[in-house]
């Protein structure tokens, strides 16, 4: 038996090319969503989830997520995520140029929303290791940077977390022009609300 099924990609959300699919044929409508994230909203506009004026039926959706569980009572949007990330950032790189914030990125990808908007609202770029991998998205290219003369950086190291402990940026910067950086480690990471309480 043969069955013709028109696969549509649908924007994730979750990092720069992330895809939910959507198939459909003779046998029904299914939705695989993969890990995404999307705001309240975002699925009303998408068009290619309508026909006509209506919302496509869709009989099975395959939900691959790993916060759909109780505990992750209330995520924060991404703009409320941001806007409090922006504010301690402007605060703390404000008292002087030895004040150095260190983005702790446990993944390659995903963060660039973060590094746009830190680099475009504060004019600071963002240290990162190689530009290798933001090659296929310009769009970053003007905000991220290999020099380590910033006050904010997402670079990497394979025990980052030994380094931070010794106020050592993961790059190994430890001072500027002799004086000693001040740090402060932002993780950026969703799984942190599934550890409080409210």
């Amino acid at each position: 038996q043969k069955e013709d099924i028109e696969v549509t990609l649908l924007p994730a959300g979750h990092c720069p090319g992330s895809v939910m699919f959507l198939f459909e044929g003779e046998n029904g409508t299914v939705l695989y969503t993969g890990d995404f994230r999307l705001a309240k909203g975002e699925a009303a506009r998408m068009e290619l989830l309508h026909s006509g004026t209506r919302v496509k039926d869709i009989q099975s959706v395959y939900l691959d997520t790993t916060f759909c569980d109780p505990k992750f009572y209330h995520i924060p949007s991404r703009e409320e995520c941001l806007n409090g990330i922006l504010e301690l950032v402007r605060s703390w790189t404000s008292l002087s140029r030895y004040h150095i914030v260190w983005l702790n990125c446990k993944a390659a990808y995903g963060y660039e929303y973060l590094f746009i908007n830190l680099s475009e609202e504060l004019g600071i770029k963002v240290h990162v290791n190689k530009l290798d991998m933001f090659r296929n998205m310009p769009e970053i290219l003007y905000h991220v940077t290999t020099d380590r003369h910033t006050q904010i950086h997402a670079c990497r190291h394979p025990r980052d977390d030994d380094c931070f402990r010794g106020n050592r940026l993961p790059c190994g910067m430890t001072c500027q022009n002799g004086t000693p950086l001040h740090i402060i480690s932002i993780k950026p990471s969703t799984m942190w609300f599934g550890e409080r309480i409210k």
